[in-house]
């Protein structure tokens, strides 16, 4: 690497083995072989089988973030900082003229510049017109993929400045210009870490009911992020699925078309999963009990095999107090206010009344301790149990 006519010798193995150049996010396969997420994700797009390195055949094509070597390259990258060129104002500005003008070489160049300090983020967030220039692209049909890719990762980079997500709300959802077209795109055919920044600039955008709505009736956008959800192994790009759907799904309709769509199946493999991180696991039951509440929601539920033990089987999870409320009101919609018996089984068979009871000696919130005590009431068992005189004294509630 040569810059200010310093050499900075880097190690080799900081280095990804396709790209060649340091690694951003590297990630390992199975043959324990580390790439960088982006390479590799595009080799496996391609529809390779195998590990570019060794080409040995892939028996998984899932990979595992390398957050040692990450760290390892962090520091490194510190120790080595050499002072970058100086950008002067003028220039950025410069940049975002020839953007307006369809002169899209300034994209990556901006991309750079946003994302080496928190100061530049905020610098070109602060621009007047920067940001209606760069969503802009998003309506212009004559701009490629690339392009588009671009665009939703300076998007996502600046949006956490101060207004700028009501700026790229109004530019994307109520503009005469197709914006979502382009997200879509994106979301179906671009690189992982696109998809990602897409996701969350849905999530970011969909701040109330009308927002909400425009964006989940947006044709073929839920199909779009089922799919997604469903082919995902990496948990980043899992995450920012699950925000986004649970943004999103608010009305009966949205909640009717994913259930019909297999979003519960889904979710409960998902669920059964054990390698993935805490996030997903509460995003996935928060999902779960968004739509139990509706009547295809709480049947799919019922009807899936593995669900509602999966729900039961996390309850054991270090969940946050949301979460549990979260997985407490799934098994209080489908066992005590619909009274299925599919569904009581399934919790029964899953000791699922101890964990309700262990729950309920926590300091859960007055709504989970009323649900649980419902719960209770529908798993008493005989007279001789201890359990025959529990009277939970609870009234009807609705957590909704």
């Amino acid at each position: 690497m040569v810059r200010n006519d310093l050499f900075i010798n880097i190690p080799s193995f900081f280095k990804c083995p396709i790209s060649l150049d340091v690694m951003k996010s590297p990630v390992s396969l199975c043959t324990g072989v580390t790439y960088d997420r982006s390479s590799i994700q595009t080799w496996l797009d391609n529809g390779n089988n195998t590990c570019p390195a060794t080409m040995q055949i892939l028996p998984s094509k899932d990979f595992v973030p390398n957050h040692t070597l990450q760290r390892l390259i962090q520091v490194w990258a510190q120790s080595s900082a050499v002072p970058s060129p100086v950008v002067s104002s003028r220039q950025v500005g410069a940049w975002v003229a020839d953007i307006e003008n369809r002169r899209f070489g300034a994209l990556p160049k901006i991309l750079d510049y946003a994302s080496s300090s928190d100061e530049n983020r905020r610098f070109v967030a602060s621009l007047d017109g920067f940001v209606p220039v760069v969503a802009g692209v998003l309506g212009n049909a004559g701009a490629g993929i690339e392009i588009l890719e671009l665009v939703v990762r300076i998007l996502d980079l600046v949006m956490v400045e101060k207004g700028v997500k009501e700026q790229i709300q109004g530019l994307i959802l109520k503009s005469n210009r197709d914006h979502l077209s382009a997200i879509l795109l994106i979301l179906e055919k671009g690189s992982s870490d696109s998809k990602i920044a897409s996701a969350r600039i849905l999530e970011a955008i969909a701040i109330d009911p009308e927002s909400k709505r425009s964006i989940s009736e947006r044709e073929g956008l839920l199909s779009v992020l089922l799919q997604l959800l469903s082919s995902q192994t990496d948990s980043s790009s899992l995450d920012s699925v699950l925000s986004c759907l649970i943004a999103i799904t608010v009305t009966r309709q949205t909640k009717t078309q994913l259930v019909r769509s297999g979003l519960v199946q889904t979710l409960a493999k998902t669920l059964s999963t054990s390698n993935y991180p805490i996030s997903t696991t509460e995003k996935s039951i928060k999902l779960l009990s968004t739509i139990s509440n509706c009547r295809d929601g709480h049947q799919a539920i019922c009807e899936d095999p593995i669900c509602v033990a999966a729900v039961v089987q996390r309850m054991s999870m270090k969940l946050s107090s949301s979460a549990a409320e979260d997985a407490v009101t799934v098994l209080w919609s489908v066992c005590y206010l619909n009274r299925d018996s599919k569904a009581q089984e399934a919790v029964a068979k899953s000791t699922g009344l101890t964990k309700i009871l262990l729950l309920m000696q926590t300091n859960c919130s007055a709504n989970v301790r009323r649900m649980c005590c419902d719960l209770v009431k529908i798993f008493r068992v005989n007279s001789k149990s201890c359990l025959a005189s529990y009277d939970t004294k609870t009234t009807h509630i609705t957590p909704y």
